[in-house]
């Protein structure tokens, strides 16, 4: 793995989502809460909650002077693909709440879901020269909503309500009629993983009603939600999916079957066992997968992994395979949305920064060749950012912890669409 340039843009406003403060009850070196920040299915677009400073208080009484400056939120919308990434903002009469959510679409749109009251309410915002576009979708009346991770396809939204007793999957945007039920799940469901490139297998993990172990399972959105066991590692573990690649089928699990959770890989529908690496369970930091490298048919053990790891006030990245027998850790461009990125499929990584001199900046880590043993340290071009250059562990990724069942992965048989294997 080598490393290489910066790119960088001055259009859009400065400054960077601000981090929530932490929870009394959070774990230790949990990842920090931030506004929204979300990347197109295909890497093209990504949008965020940006910081907008407003002149007087927005609340102070008609006929009252204005306070000092207050901060508000607005929609930003950033473009990836081009020579160079610029941002462009999305502001409305309005500002943004910060518990919004965004989800670009590939066409430049960015869906926002917004809670009013009761209800979550959906738009569409683009923009129409100087100013910000709006097409309202509709809303849905329900205590819990989350939105699901962009769909492969692009053009689609979903979000998911859990209640007592089962959980919807909606479509909120690429249907006909506003947002719309789609499937209905037993259990409660939290999480989603897409696990082919159409967007019809969607892997939840659900609690079945009166408790039990949580299990990832497949829901076919092509069959009315047929549901489908996808993790089943031990019979009272808590199996949770994290990340897939419909190319490969690898897949990077959370699973506490080992005796306390742990990150693990497999491969979709394979008979070998999960296996959980030492190096991906690091002391006294935590590690969470966020990006999968593409395009790897038939060798998943050789997909690039993109990892964040949070320690003690600070995040930075990591990087893995399969194959390998180290997790390799490096410090992030300063500014970058932690625990976001997107590989291309020649092995290199993205990561998606913005600081008090780039507006809209996109860092590259080129991952094509093996890093060397003694190389780990701070991305190109940056020389800052809390990161840590030490390798983590030294056992083989394929060092597997014995399990009770010789099918952790038993979807071999689901009716999975958007693999294609090359002949």
């Amino acid at each position: 793995m080598t490393v290489c340039a910066i790119e960088g843009g001055a259009a859009g406003a400065t400054g960077t989502a601000g981090d929530a403060v932490p929870r009394d009850d959070d774990p230790p070196h949990a990842p920090v809460a931030r506004p929204a920040f979300t990347i197109a299915a295909d890497g093209s677009y990504a949008a965020r909650l940006a910081p907008r400073e407003v002149p007087g208080d927005p609340c102070h009484a008609a006929g009252e002077p204005s306070g000092p400056a207050a901060q508000a939120w607005c929609v930003e919308r950033w473009t990836l693909d081009g020579h160079e990434p610029y941002a462009v903002p999305l502001p409305l009469d309005q500002p943004e709440e910060p518990d919004s959510d965004v989800l670009p679409l590939t066409d430049g749109r960015v869906l926002v879901r917004r809670r009013v009251a009761d209800r979550h309410a959906f738009s569409l915002l683009y923009p129409t020269g100087p100013g910000t576009g709006e097409l309202p979708l509709g809303a849905i009346g329900c205590e819990e909503l989350t939105l699901l991770p962009p769909c492969p396809d692009g053009a689609s939204a979903y979000a998911l309500s859990p209640g007592a007793r089962s959980t919807t999957v909606w479509l909120v945007t690429g249907g006909v009629l506003g947002p719309e039920p789609v499937a209905q799940v037993p259990g409660r469901c939290t999480g989603g993983v897409w696990l082919d490139r159409a967007g019809r297998m969607l892997a939840l993990d659900r609690e079945l009603p009166g408790g039990g172990p949580v299990k990832a399972v497949a829901v076919d959105l092509g069959r009315g939600g047929e549901v489908t066991p996808l993790l089943q590692i031990g019979p009272d573990s808590d199996d949770r999916l994290l990340l897939a690649d419909p190319d490969s089928g690898l897949l990077l699990i959370r699973s506490n079957a080992p005796g306390h959770d742990r990150l693990g890989w497999g491969v979709l529908g394979s008979c070998l066992p999960v296996r959980f690496p030492e190096c991906l369970c690091p002391a006294d930091v935590a590690v969470t997968p966020f990006a999968v490298q593409p395009g790897q048919m038939l060798t998943p053990e050789d997909c690039a992994v993109a990892l964040r790891v949070d320690g003690a006030g600070a995040s930075w990245l990591g990087l893995w395979r399969p194959t390998g027998r180290r997790l390799f850790q490096m410090a992030a461009p300063e500014g970058w949305q932690a625990g976001r990125g997107v590989w291309t499929r020649d092995g290199v990584l993205r990561l998606p920064y913005a600081d008090a001199g780039v507006a809209c900046g996109v860092a590259s880590v080129d991952a094509s060749v093996d890093l060397p043993a003694d190389a780990a340290g701070v991305v190109a071009g940056t020389g800052r950012g809390a990161g840590r250059g030490a390798e983590s562990g030294m056992q083989p990724s394929a060092t597997g912890v014995p399990l009770p069942v010789c099918r952790p992965v038993p979807l071999g048989q689901a009716p999975l669409v958007g693999r294609v294997v090359p002949g």
